[in-house]
C-alpha cells in the first residue's frame, strides 16, 4: 500500500513538473509539440489558443496567424478552434535526413499586439521505410585457395528511419561454406562481413548463391535482401592496397559542377586480370550518391551537382578497390564543405501598420521584421539599418526579430506619407543585402487652428447702401486635412448703438462673405468694429479671430441748414431778423454774419455763400476757388538722362531720383511713382512717394549692360492724370567702361525732341510780344479817359476786414481769391426803422463742431 502511494506520488510530481515546464515555456513565448510523421493534412498538433491564453474571438480580432520560415508551409492555425494542425504531409526522412532529432520551427504572430511566440514541433519517426541495399545483387570472386576464416566486406543496408525503426540486424542464408560476421563501425554502424567457413573447391562447385537479409526493429519489422553470388577462381594471392587509408579534403561550396575533387589510387602486385583494379563506392549516403561520382577505372571523384553548405557541411564516402581475382581494399574519403557567402539575408515583414496617427508617442511599434541568413559564421551575421531622414529607428527584439518604432512625434502637415526602407546586410566580403519598403500613411490630428489671410480687414461702405449688400470676404486656411481643415465662420457678439451687431451685419458660414443687413446712415453710424471667428471641424474644434473695421462713407444727402438769421415765420409777416448799420459806416464795416451748417462731412459739408438779392448797396464777398484736376504732372528730371550703376552694387543702391511737379493743389497735386517698364523687373524698384529708383537686388553678371526704365507719375485727382519718365541705366564698374554705352546713347538721341523744344520757345516769345502790345494799348486808352468810378472804390480803406474763420482744410489746396463789390460814394443808404441789435453771435466752431469744414462770411455795406 505504501509502495503504491509512493508510486502515485511520483507520477503526480512528474505530471506537475511537465505542467510547470509547459507554463514556463509559454510565459517565455515558446511552445513545444510533437507529431508523428506521415500524418494526413489537418491532423491535430497542439492547442495554441489554450496554451497562450487567447480567447477564440480574439484570434480574429487580434489578427493571429502562423508564420513558417521554411520553404514549405507545414502548419496552419485553425480559425475556429485555435488548434495547430498540419498543412502538408510531413516526411521526416526527407526533411531531416542528416540529423537525429527532427524539429520544425514556426512563429505565432499576434498583429494586434505586435507580439510573436516561437513554436517547436518535433517530428517523431514511424517505421515507414524498409532497409535497402544499394545493389540488390552482388557477385564476389574468391580463389579456391582462400584460407578458412577469410573475411570479405559486404555492402551495408540503409534504412532512413531512426531509433529502433532503423537497421538492427543482418542474416545470411544459402550455403554452408560461408557464415556472417557483423562488425561495429566507428560511428556505431553495423558492417556485415562474409566469412569463409569451409574450404572452397572450384571443381566441386564453381558458384555459391547466398541471400543477405537486413531487418529493422519496427513493429512489425521490415526487411530488405540482397543476393550474393560467389564465383570460385583460381589462386589470387595479392589484394589491392590504397595509397592512403583515409582521404581528407576541404571544398568550398561554390566549386563548379564537373570538377574533380580527389583521385583515390590503389595498387595490386599481381599481374594480368588479378592486377587490374576497379573502384566502387562501398558506402555512401543517398545525398552523397546524388552529389559525387566515382570513376571505376581512374578513381577520380567528381561533382555531379552544386554543393550547398546549408544542406550539408560534410560528407563521408567509403571507396572499395577490387582486383580481377575478387580481392579488395577499402579507404575512407572525408569531404568537408566550407561556407561561401552565397545567400543574401532574408528580410520578412511579419506584421506592419499601414497608417499611424500623427500624435502617436515616440516608441510606437509600426512593423515587426524577421531576418535570417542561411550562411554561417560572419557570412550569416546580419545587420539591419534604416535609410536616413525618417523619424523611425530599429529596435532589436527577441531572437532574429526587429521592431520598427517611431523615434519622435510625427507631423502630417510636414510629411503625409513615409516609405521606410529597411536594409539587411550580412558580414561577408563582399556583403550581400536585401531590403523591404514599408509604406506608412500619417493620419491627421486637429493640431492646427485656422489662419486668416490678413492680420486685420477693413472696408469702406457708402451710406444709404442696399440691404444685403456684400461688404467684403474674409478667408482663413487650415493646414490640417479633411474634416479638421473644414473652416466655418461666425460673428462674435457685439452691439452697435445699443442694438445687437447681428442686426447690422452677417457672415456666410461657408464662404466668409460679410453682408450688410440694413442701410447705413453716416450721420448715425460712421464706423463699425467687429470680430469674425474661423472655426475648424475637428474635435475639439480650434479657432482664431480677426478684427474687421467697416468705415461708412458719407454721401451728399443733406441740404445746408441756416442757423442765423432765422427764417421768416410766414410770408408777409416781416423780417425775421434786422441788423442795424449806422449811416456813418465806412466801407467794409461788418453788418451781419450768416451762419449755416450741413450734416454731411468732407466736401459734402463745404459751404459757399452768395448774395442773391440786395437793394442799393455795395458788398465785399471773399470767394474761395476750389482746384480741379486739369494739370497733368510734369517731369523735371530725367528729361533724357542716363545713369551708371556699378556691377558690384548691392540691393538698395540709389540709381536716380525722378523729380516731377503738378500745377494743381491739394490731392490733385499729390504724386505717386510706379515702374511700368524694365528689361529686368526684379532688378529695380521705385519709391511710391519719393520717386527714388533703387536696385531691388544685387547686380549679377547675367544682367544686360544697358537697361531702359520707364516710370509713370500719377496724381490723385478724379480722373487721375499721369506723365512718363525714361531713364537709361548702364551697368559698368567705371566711367571708362560706361563711355561706349553712353556714346552710343548720345549718337542715337532723338532729334525731333530738340526741334519741338525750339518750336515751343519761339511760340512763347511771340505770345509775350503780343500781350505786351495789348497791355500798352490799354494803358494809353485809360490815361486818356481817366479812372472809372468802379475802380475808385478800391481804395486802401475800402477792403473788408471782417475776421471770418476759415477751416484748416484750405491748406490742402483751396486757394483764396478776393472779389470786391462796390457802390458809388454819392449813393445814400435808405433809412428805416432798426430793431435792437441781436444777441451776440456764437462762434462758427461752436455751432458746427468737428463737422464744419468751411464758413464763408458775407459782409454788406
Amino acid at each position: 500500500m505504501c509502495a503504491a502511494g509512493r508510486r502515485w506520488g511520483r507520477r503526480e510530481r512528474a505530471l506537475l513538473w511537465c505542467v510547470l515546464v509547459a507554463a514556463w515555456e509559454a510565459a517565455w513565448g515558446q511552445l513545444r509539440y510533437s507529431v508523428p510523421e506521415e500524418m494526413p493534412k489537418g491532423s491535430f498538433v497542439g492547442d495554441v489558443a489554450k496554451d497562450l491564453g487567447l480567447e477564440l474571438p480574439a484570434l480574429r480580432d487580434r489578427g493571429v496567424r502562423i508564420l513558417d520560415r521554411g520553404r514549405t508551409q507545414y502548419f496552419a492555425l485553425h480559425g475556429k478552434t485555435g488548434h495547430l494542425v498540419t498543412a502538408e504531409r510531413i516526411d521526416r526522412e526527407q526533411l531531416c535526413r542528416l540529423v537525429e532529432k527532427c524539429v520544425l520551427r514556426c512563429e505565432v504572430i499576434v498583429e494586434g499586439e505586435m507580439k510573436f511566440f516561437e513554436i517547436e514541433v518535433e517530428i517523431t519517426d514511424i517505421n515507414d521505410n524498409a532497409p535497402s541495399f544499394r545493389e540488390s545483387q552482388k557477385e564476389l570472386r574468391m580463389s579456391e585457395t582462400t584460407a578458412l576464416g577469410s573475411r570479405f566486406p559486404l555492402a551495408e543496408a540503409h534504412d532512413p528511419d531512426s531509433g529502433r525503426n532503423s537497421l538492427q540486424s543482418y542474416e545470411l542464408s544459402g550455403d554452408e561454406h560461408f557464415s556472417l560476421a557483423v562488425q561495429a563501425g566507428p560511428g556505431g554502424d553495423q558492417r556485415p562481413e562474409l566469412v569463409l567457413a569451409k574450404a572452397l573447391d572450384r571443381e566441386e562447385a564453381a558458384f555459391h548463391e547466398l541471400v543477405l537479409r537486413a531487418s529493422d526493429g519496427g513493429e512489425p519489422a521490415r526487411t530488405g535482401t540482397a543476393r550474393i553470388r560467389v564465383a570460385v577462381l583460381d589462386a589470387n594471392d595479392n589484394a589491392p592496397v590504397f595509397s592512403q587509408a583515409e582521404y581528407t579534403l576541404r571544398v568550398p561550396e561554390d566549386v563548379p559542377v564537373g570538377s574533380t575533387l580527389v583521385t583515390v589510387t590503389a595498387t595490386d602486385a599481381d599481374e594480368g586480370i588479378y592486377g587490374h583494379v576497379k573502384y566502387s563506392l562501398k558506402k555512401a549516403t543517398d545525398l552523397a550518391s546524388e552529389i559525387f561520382q566515382l570513376d571505376a577505372e581512374t578513381g577520380a571523384i567528381t561533382l555531379l551537382r552544386s554543393l550547398d553548405f546549408e544542406e550539408g557541411d560534410s560528407h563521408e564516402l567509403e571507396v572499395q578497390a577490387e582486383d580481377g581475382g575478387g580481392l579488395s581494399d577499402t579507404a575512407k574519403v572525408a569531404i568537408t564543405v566550407t561556407d561561401v557567402n552565397d545567400n543574401a539575408p532574408e528580410l520578412t515583414v511579419s506584421s506592419s501598420l499601414s497608417a499611424i496617427s500623427e500624435d502617436a508617442p515616440p516608441g510606437t511599434v509600426v512593423a515587426l521584421l524577421h531576418v535570417q541568413d542561411r550562411d554561417s559564421g560572419a557570412n550569416g551575421e546580419v545587420r539591419c539599418s534604416l535609410d536616413g531622414g525618417v523619424p523611425f529607428r530599429l529596435r532589436s527584439s527577441q531572437g532574429s526579430y526587429y521592431s520598427v518604432v517611431t523615434a519622435r512625434e510625427l507631423d502630417r502637415e510636414e510629411v503625409a506619407e513615409y516609405n521606410v526602407t529597411v536594409r539587411a546586410a550580412d558580414g561577408g566580403s563582399p556583403a550581400l543585402w536585401s531590403s523591404a519598403v514599408l509604406a506608412l500613411r500619417v493620419l491627421d490630428v486637429n493640431d492646427n487652428a485656422p489662419v486668416f489671410a490678413e492680420a486685420r480687414y477693413s472696408a469702406r461702405l457708402p451710406e444709404n447702401n442696399a440691404a444685403g449688400a456684400l461688404v467684403l470676404t474674409v478667408r482663413a486656411a487650415d493646414a490640417d486635412w479633411g474634416q479638421n481643415a473644414r473652416v466655418r465662420y461666425r460673428l462674435l457678439e457685439g452691439r452697435v448703438r445699443g442694438a445687437p451687431l447681428s442686426s447690422y451685419v452677417s457672415v456666410q458660414a461657408e464662404t466668409g462673405a460679410l453682408y450688410a443687413l440694413r442701410s447705413f446712415d453716416y450721420e448715425e453710424v460712421r464706423e463699425v468694429g467687429l470680430w469674425v471667428r474661423a472655426e475648424d471641424g475637428g474635435a475639439p474644434a480650434l479657432s482664431s479671430n480677426v478684427s474687421v473695421r467697416l468705415v461708412i462713407v458719407d454721401e451728399n444727402d443733406n441740404a445746408p441748414q441756416v442757423l442765423y438769421p432765422p427764417p421768416a415765420p410766414a410770408p408777409g409777416a416781416g423780417w425775421a431778423g434786422v441788423e442795424l448799420a449806422p449811416r456813418s459806416a465806412e466801407p467794409g464795416a461788418l453788418v451781419a454774419k450768416v451762419v449755416a451748417v450741413d450734416a454731411d462731412a468732407g466736401q459734402n459739408a463745404w459751404l459757399s455763400y452768395e448774395l442773391a438779392k440786395a437793394t442799393d448797396s455795395t458788398a465785399t464777398v471773399r470767394v474761395f476757388v476750389l482746384d480741379r484736376n486739369d494739370n497733368a504732372p510734369r517731369v523735371l528730371w530725367p528729361a533724357a538722362g542716363a545713369g551708371v550703376v556699378p556691377r558690384s552694387a548691392e540691393a538698395g543702391y540709389l540709381v536716380a531720383k525722378v523729380v516731377a511737379v503738378d500745377a494743381d493743389a491739394g490731392r490733385n497735386a499729390w504724386l505717386s511713382y510706379e515702374l511700368v517698364q524694365a528689361p529686368e523687373p526684379a532688378l529695380f524698384r521705385v519709391g511710391l512717394h519719393s520717386g527714388e529708383v533703387r536696385t531691388a537686388r544685387a547686380v549679377s553678371e547675367r544682367d544686360a549692360a544697358k537697361q531702359r526704365l520707364v516710370a509713370v507719375v500719377k496724381d490723385h485727382g478724379q480722373p487721375a492724370l499721369s506723365a512718363t519718365a525714361t531713364l537709361h541705366v548702364v551697368l559698368a564698374e567705371s566711367l571708362q567702361e560706361a563711355l561706349p554705352e553712353l556714346s552710343e546713347r548720345a549718337a542715337g538721341a532723338d532729334s525731333p525732341a530738340e526741334l519741338q523744344f525750339y518750336l515751343v520757345l519761339a511760340l512763347a516769345l511771340l505770345s509775350a510780344l503780343f500781350l505786351l502790345s495789348v497791355a500798352l494799348a490799354v494803358l494809353a486808352r485809360v490815361r486818356r479817359a481817366g479812372p472809372p468810378a468802379v475802380l475808385r472804390c478800391l481804395g486802401a480803406q475800402r477792403f473788408s476786414v471782417a475776421g471770418a474763420a476759415f477751416p484748416a482744410d484750405f491748406c490742402e489746396g483751396t486757394l483764396p481769391y478776393s472779389y470786391n463789390l462796390c457802390v458809388a460814394p454819392g449813393r445814400a443808404v435808405a433809412e428805416g426803422a432798426w430793431l435792437p441789435p441781436p444777441p451776440p453771435s456764437l462762434a462758427a466752431e461752436e455751432l458746427l463742431g468737428a463737422e464744419l469744414c468751411y464758413v464763408l462770411a458775407v459782409f454788406f455795406f
